[in-house]
């Protein structure tokens, strides 16, 4: 090997520690092509009502959710050391945006937007910071039970808050005891809505049917094609199903979210606690999918790589992101 070789090897090296997405665009093989554009259906299936479902929850416009949903997996996919992640409007960030762009006067769509978009900036600051900084050390002193405890944790969490929604009713509650307490009083009211149930319902068969007989077909994807076919046959939003409706069309473009100079103290401060909400659950579960496939991330890599997400989501037009374990 000669010595530009060489100091060509490091070079890229160098340069694919610190953008990952070029190894994977490397070592990519033809054959995993199918299985991936499969799994990308899937996902997007998934990705996109979830990613309007928790828009609405922080006070946004719908379309924000689908802003966010594509711009940080972009993102990600450069700069993620994790070739399984996937980034993404959560549950668990929903409520502190909403605490936080609310009362500085985020009624008013345009201005949430700007609010939201100005906090995910500040939140992916701060977590790029860190992981410039190289804080990414602290995730590793986390046990493996710990982790297990997380994952179930968060299984127990999404299951218990997503009941309400399966039975087309919403709740107040916040948190898994409230929410568990507030789901059965609905029950007992007889607030369930029947359609929605049945739609519900009928997509859990669905994947499980297919999971068990077919695993080859997106049961995901076959569930949703169910579920919409379902409500534009029967009429079913006049039944209490709840839709979405129209949606504005076009990508997000690249912009400064606006706001006011009085609002940067109460906006960064809640950046600080979206960053540590947002660090916990990317970085363990990271390193928990990690372990199941025997495989090692750069704690540091995967702060950069979510404050990049983060940042990119804020200057188009989305809001705050994390990872998620039922992506």
């Amino acid at each position: 090997m000669t010595y530009a070789s060489a100091m060509s090897g490091g070079w890229a090296g160098g340069l694919e520690r610190w953008v990952p997405g070029l190894r994977t665009v490397r070592q990519y093989r033809r054959s995993w092509l199918g299985s991936d554009l499969v799994a990308g259906l899937v996902l997007t299936a998934l990705l996109v009502p979830v990613g309007m479902g928790y828009a609405q929850a922080a006070g946004l416009p719908p379309i924000t959710g689908l802003y966010a949903t594509i711009v940080p997996l972009v993102a990600y996919a450069v700069f993620g050391p994790s070739r399984v992640m996937v980034l993404g409007p959560d549950s668990s960030l929903a409520a502190v945006i909403a605490a936080v762009i609310l009362p500085l006067g985020g009624d008013d769509p345009e201005t949430a937007v700007a609010l939201a978009g100005a906090l995910a900036v500040l939140t992916g600051l701060v977590i790029l910071v860190a992981g410039i900084a190289r804080l990414g050390f602290v995730t590793e002193l986390l046990s493996r039970p710990v982790q297990l405890g997380y994952l179930y944790g968060i299984a127990v969490t999404i299951l218990v808050g997503q009941l309400p929604r399966l039975c087309g009713f919403s709740i107040e509650g916040r948190g898994l005891l409230t929410e568990a307490r507030d789901f059965a009083r609905g029950v007992a009211d007889g607030r369930v809505n029947r359609a929605a149930l049945a739609v519900g319902l009928t997509g859990i068969v669905v994947i499980q049917v297919l999971k068990r007989l077919w695993r080859t077909v997106p049961g995901v994807m076959v569930a949703v094609i169910v579920g919409i076919a379902a409500v534009a046959l029967f009429d079913l939003d006049a039944e209490g199903v709840r839709v979405i409706g129209m949606l504005p069309q076009g990508l997000p473009t690249l912009a400064l979210p606006r706001f006011d100079p009085a609002d940067l103290g109460a906006l960064f401060s809640g950046a600080l606690g979206i960053a540590l909400v947002a660090v916990a659950d990317t970085t363990v579960l990271s390193q928990s999918l990690a372990a199941q496939r025997h495989e090692t991330v750069d704690p540091n890599q995967e702060l950069r790589a979510l404050g990049a997400a983060n940042l990119a989501a804020g200057l188009f037009q989305g809001f705050a992101i994390s990872s998620s374990a039922s992506r």
